[in-house]
């Protein structure tokens, strides 16, 4: 028992019909515009050598439109629509070729998107190289600083002797461990960057106060509003 093609294909059926109703439409249509030009002959006849009116501009522009539909009629029965076969094979094919250009077009997204984030990653790393690079040379920078800071206060603001601090009245432990100028600026120093939020620091008894004096007179240290025993670093860097 063979299979027809209207068997395989259950839309064509559907495809004729269309094609009959519009055949049916364009000859209908051509007899109401045929008989709109018998109506205007029949006029022209009655009127005789008059002169001619909009009517017969009329007339010549249906005559026209039934040339024009009488050539597209006959176009359409000349020509059989193609109605391509929903076979199995065919929705196969037809999905296999969706398939590859939506992958092409996915591979073309992730390519630019690599190319992204190559070129993000080598900006990041740039931008950390810079900063690390800054951050060595401030690093050895303040630590010259710190030993330029140094020589300098061990020449100018020596620790007091021995025979200083026996003279010196109300002091409970005259051996007790002082500390030089330049170590109390570090401990300041390094609680104001370390701690910026809280650069505070208690005065100990290794603070000589003649130091914790001079720093106060020349606006290099502030006390706590609140606590007088505790001190910090002006920010100068701010």
């Amino acid at each position: 028992m063979s299979v027809s093609q209207q068997d395989l294909d259950p839309d064509s059926t559907t495809d004729v019909e269309v094609v009959t109703d519009t055949e049916e439409e364009l000859i209908k249509e051509c007899e109401e515009i045929w008989k709109d030009m018998e109506e205007c002959q029949n006029k022209l006849s009655l009127t005789g050598t008059e002169t001619l009116t909009n009517s017969n501009a009329q007339l010549s522009l249906l005559i026209m439109q039934v040339k024009c539909l009488t050539a597209e009629l006959s176009q359409w029965h000349k020509e059989t629509p193609e109605v391509t076969p929903l076979t199995e094979d065919f929705l196969v094919t037809l999905g296999k070729e969706e398939f590859q250009k939506l992958r092409r077009d996915l591979e073309n997204v992730l390519s630019t998107i690599q190319s992204k984030n190559e070129k993000l990653k080598e900006d990041l790393e740039r931008i950390f190289n810079e900063l690390k690079t800054k951050m060595l040379n401030i690093k050895a920078f303040k630590e010259k600083l710190l030993i330029t800071l140094g020589e300098f206060l061990e020449d100018h603001f020596p620790l007091p002797d021995g025979n200083v601090r026996k003279r010196k009245k109300n002091i409970q432990d005259s051996t007790k461990q002082l500390i030089t100028l330049h170590e109390i600026l570090e401990i300041l120093i390094n609680r104001l960057f370390d701690v910026p939020h809280d650069p505070y620091v208690k005065i100990r008894d290794s603070f000589w106060p003649p130091y914790i004096e001079l720093l106060l007179r020349n606006g290099i240290a502030l006390r706590h509003p609140e606590d007088p025993t505790q001190l910090r670093l002006e920010a100068f860097h701010q």
